[in-house]
């Protein structure tokens, strides 16, 4: 059991690496490589760009990795940016993480699984907002009776996801491509594209990364298993997302790519019809769901441990006295989902979203140099190239947030507002409530 909050270790190393890869692995790559080849002008700039976006998210992985054996405990980036820069910082993190990150990245993403969902089961599109509400009950209620069972379910769905993303690439590759179409191809039609647009959908897919530093409560072993976890994880995803792009290349070529929103039913398609179709539709349906399984578990940790330092609600930082869940945060952050979800406006939430968690991710990982600091004790593990690599992270994050900017500024500024209103909320909580936790 942890030490510090209540929780109990019981993810092994096979879990935690799932954890990662559950957590990363959702609707993005299914639908988003499309957008990518819109904004790029070959073959081999699209393959560079998902694969630099991997590297990149690899770093950024090992530097949570030594964030994780420096604080095993629940909370994740929470933690390390209240320790680092003070209450404040940590409650802006866990105010936008309810309202915007993750919040929104559920909505969005359940509204996804209940598109397909109802695509797959011939059931008209108006059905599509209450199977999204459901989902997102349904996922709570599982995790309600503690963690165990919750992961099973979640291993279940990570290997049923990477089944789908199997079979993608088979028939890709060696039923429908396997060099009729020329992969590294230049597209003439797209010439003089910007490169750096592309990388906000590819960055999107790739985010989630983070989540198992939100459970490191409740890993065994953590300074030794969570490092392990995240570089196995991200290797398998990198690896996933390759191969993947691949065989839409070898299917549509770069320029039928750019041309689909759906390319993983158009490569199914071709190879086996309709049939295809409906059977990418099921994968991505599994997908989808697990990654609200495990976006929602992740946030209410970090909620859970807002409130036991009284940033939060005291009530929201009490743990199941049975199942050691932090059931009344898991159905907190569960209903304001689904208050999205019926809003309707989960596309441009997952805008903002997808802004707001690249830049705490940013943020957090700059964290480490605090740590490096004040702490000279020698830990588990250590950032290799250290300070060049979290420093390569921080800068290039930085580059897409102010292309984020230029880009989309109403929807980046939306993201932006929404953090910055939490400072007076900060100052109005410190003053109606008991003194913030040190």
């Amino acid at each position: 059991m942890s030490s510090v909050t209540g929780y109990q270790r019981s993810l092994r190393l096979r879990d935690a690496a799932l954890v990662v890869i559950g957590g990363i692995i959702g609707g993005g790559i299914f639908l988003n490589p499309g957008i990518a080849a819109q904004r790029t002008e070959s073959g081999l700039a699209l393959l560079l760009m998902w694969i630099g976006a991997g590297v990149l998210t690899l770093i950024g992985a090992l530097c949570y990795a030594e964030l994780g054996a420096r604080r095993p405990h629940a909370g994740g980036s929470y933690v390390y940016l209240r320790e680092a820069f003070g209450p404040l910082a940590g409650f802006l993190f866990g105010w936008t993480m309810l309202l915007v990150i993750y919040s929104g990245s559920s909505a969005a993403v359940a509204t996804i699984f209940a598109s397909y969902a109802a695509s797959v089961f011939g059931l008209p599109m108006s059905t599509a907002t209450p199977l999204a509400a459901g989902a997102l009950v349904l996922v709570a209620g599982i995790n309600l009776f503690g963690l165990k069972f919750g992961v099973q379910m979640q291993n279940l769905f990570t290997l049923l996801k990477l089944l789908a993303v199997v079979v993608l690439v088979v028939c890709g590759l060696f039923l429908a491509g396997a060099g009729k179409t020329s992969v590294l191809t230049v597209d003439a039609s797209r010439s003089g594209v910007g490169f750096m647009s592309a990388s906000l959908p590819v960055l999107f897919a790739y985010s989630g990364f983070t989540y198992l530093n939100n459970l490191a409560g409740e890993v065994r072993e953590p300074q030794r298993t969570l490092p392990r976890a995240l570089l196995l994880g991200m290797l398998g995803v990198i690896t996933a997302y390759a191969l993947v792009n691949v065989a839409y290349l070898a299917v549509l070529g770069h320029a039928g790519l750019a041309l689909s929103s759906t390319p993983a039913a158009d490569v199914m398609d071709k190879v086996l019809g309709p049939t295809g179709a409906k059977l990418i539709a099921v994968g991505i349906a599994i997908s989808t769901f697990g990654f609200c399984n495990i976006t929602l578990v992740a946030g209410a940790r970090v909620l859970q441990v807002m409130g036991e330092d009284g940033l939060f609600f005291a009530s929201v930082g009490r743990l199941h006295a049975r199942h050691h869940t932090p059931n009344l945060a898991l159905l907190l952050l569960t209903g304001w989902s689904i208050v999205l979800v019926l809003s309707g406006s989960y596309g441009q939430l997952l805008d903002y979203a997808t802004f707001g968690d690249w830049l705490a991710c940013a943020v957090g990982v700059s964290t480490l140099f605090w740590y490096r600091h004040k702490q000279q004790s020698e830990v588990s593990f250590k950032v290799p190239g250290y300070p060049l690599l979290p420093l390569i992270f921080i800068v290039t994050i930085g580059l897409v947030v102010v292309q984020s900017l230029r880009t989309s500024l109403v929807n980046t500024g939306i993201g932006l507002a929404i953090m910055i209103a939490g400072i007076p909320v900060y100052w109005i909580w410190r003053r109606l409530f008991r003194p913030v936790t040190p």
